[in-house]
């Protein structure tokens, strides 16, 4: 750590210092574009849709809208989805699709058949289905990525479903998909085995070794229909006291791993104890899981060939905690509403797979609209959440190469993590650009951090973006916009430069080096 001597005088010769609030609290991050952890997959930056409440019916999908086009697609939600720049959706479900028989959203929408919808306690009309979905991917030019119903669905469902969206053969699925419409298969390459498997909440919950056993016939099937799909896992969902979730990845994993691409792990977070250090300090309990399950999957794979990989999809993730419980039935449920400390978690989320960027390479922010969603809609149009704005500058700035940083910061203490630090940060490398995404945990004080390149310099315009607001709890809402990026620019040479990182605050620095 610098003496505020030193660093006073370093700062003062700085060619580059950002005014902000002044403060005692000083850090380092040393940047070496040569440490690269792995490359950046960009479906780290993918989102979900699930037909719960009005994430779909009332959100992406309003057929009555004046706000829709004629496919039932509003285009004030489509163009905000462009914006976040969203690299896979993950689709139907979710808790939905492990009782959804998919050959009910299929055909003419008036003839398709109104079913029960008993996952989150509403009538499901089946109005947006498969070619619903895969249309709207296409439209948006976003990845597609399909839960099967491993549930109260069958293996036939699945690999039949696979049959359908991806075959060339000339057979009833594929005479089926053309009689509906489409001519030409999607080729769907990413699958899911099915969703929470692990969870006594999930319809058709079974035990990790009768999962596993259940899930490899499935598998089987669908890379019998393609060979070229990607199937991802039911890991881990179920975190509660007493219950053994890192057993639960490994014996499926003994049955799946000659299958199975990626392992789905869920987490979500919040603060019901109203203690924002806590709360803040809620990624490095994300880190910890994924170098747990890193380890489960090396383990899994020991005597494998090496060309074998499984990685980590985290494919559900976000702030939930307020809009949550039993009572979460019906159509508008899970609607919650964001402040910038939620916001400021999201970033250090997105710093954790960064920083895991060598086994995490897939991660989908549950969900897209209205339910626990970053952009918020009713009749008349939709404003966007706090948490859209850290998401937005990941998904279209930190490409190319994850970079392992050097961090010296001020710690606090925390009662699950012991000591926490104030600055969490990543870094991506892309074609002489460097780009360092900064999380100030401080809630009161801004961070003067020297940063430096040590096998580069600085060479010229830096691009600054920031997510902040007037307090922690400060909310959008239609009326107001209080919490969003601010952009400008400046400029560095050399090696070095400083900046103060202010309060509560997420951080974007965009530099050309050379």
């Amino acid at each position: 750590m610098l003496s505020r001597r030193t660093f006073s005088a370093a700062l003062a010769a700085s060619p580059f210092v950002a005014l902000s609030q002044q403060s005692s609290l000083h850090a380092r991050i040393k940047i070496d574009t040569e440490r690269v952890i792995g490359d950046i997959d960009p479906k780290i930056y993918g989102n979900f849709i699930e037909h719960l409440g009005r994430c779909i019916e009332g959100g992406v999908f309003d057929e009555k809208s004046p706000l829709s086009d004629s496919n039932g697609f509003r285009r004030d939600v489509f163009d905000a989805v462009k914006n976040l720049n969203v690299t896979q959706l993950r689709w139907p479900g979710g808790n939905f699709s492990s009782n959804y028989n998919w050959k009910d959203g299929i055909g003419a929408r008036d003839q398709r058949p109104p079913r029960l919808e008993m996952a989150w306690g509403t009538v499901e009309s089946n109005r947006f289905g498969t070619h619903e979905f895969l249309q709207y991917a296409e439209m948006m030019k976003t990845e597609p990525y399909i839960c099967t119903n491993l549930g109260t669905g069958s293996w036939v469902d699945a690999q039949q479903w696979v049959e359908y969206c991806n075959s060339l053969q000339d057979t009833a699925m594929t005479r089926l998909r053309k009689q509906n419409g489409r001519q030409d298969p999607w080729k769907v390459t990413y699958w899911g085995l099915g969703n929470e498997m692990d969870g006594p909440w999930q319809m058709g919950h079974r035990t990790a070794e009768d999962y596993g056993k259940f899930a490899l016939e499935a598998a089987k099937l669908m890379k019998f229909t393609d060979p070229s799909v990607k199937l991802v896992a039911a890991g881990s969902s179920n975190f509660g006291t007493g219950i053994d979730w890192i057993g639960w990845n490994r014996t499926v994993l003994e049955y799946l791993k000659n299958h199975a691409d990626y392992l789905a792990i869920h987490m979500y977070v919040g603060n019901r104890d109203n203690d924002f250090g806590d709360f803040l300090a809620s990624s490095v309990g994300l880190d910890e899981r994924i170098k747990t399950t890193e380890g489960v999957i090396n383990q899994a794979l020991s005597g494998e060939p090496r060309s074998k990989r499984i990685y980590i999809a985290w494919d559900e993730w976000n702030v939930w905690y307020r809009a949550r419980g039993p009572q979460q039935r019906g159509r508008r449920i899970l609607e919650e509403h964001y402040n910038l400390e939620d916001a400021l978690v999201v970033a250090t989320f997105l710093n954790s797979f960064v920083n895991h960027a060598h086994i995490v390479k897939m991660a989908n922010m549950a969900q897209l609209v209205n339910v626990i969603a970053p952009i918020f809609t009713n009749e008349k149009g939709l404003f966007l959440q706090t948490i859209y704005y850290p998401l937005q500058l990941f998904a279209n700035n930190s490409k190319g190469k994850a970079l392992e940083l050097f961090v010296d910061s001020p710690k606090y203490p925390n009662k699950r993590f012991d000591e926490v630090r104030y600055v969490d940060a990543s870094a991506a490398y892309d074609n002489g650009v460097v780009v360092l995404n900064v999380v100030n945990r401080h809630r009161d004080q801004a961070i003067e951090t020297e940063l430096e390149v040590e096998d580069k310099q600085f060479a010229g315009p830096v691009d600054i973006s920031e997510v902040n607001g007037p307090d922690i709890k400060s909310e959008n809402n239609f009326d107001s916009t209080t919490v969003k990026t601010t952009s400008r620019s400046a400029r560095a040479d050399g090696r070095k430069l400083r900046y103060s990182f202010p309060p509560h605050s997420f951080t974007m620095l965009k530099a050309k080096v050379g």
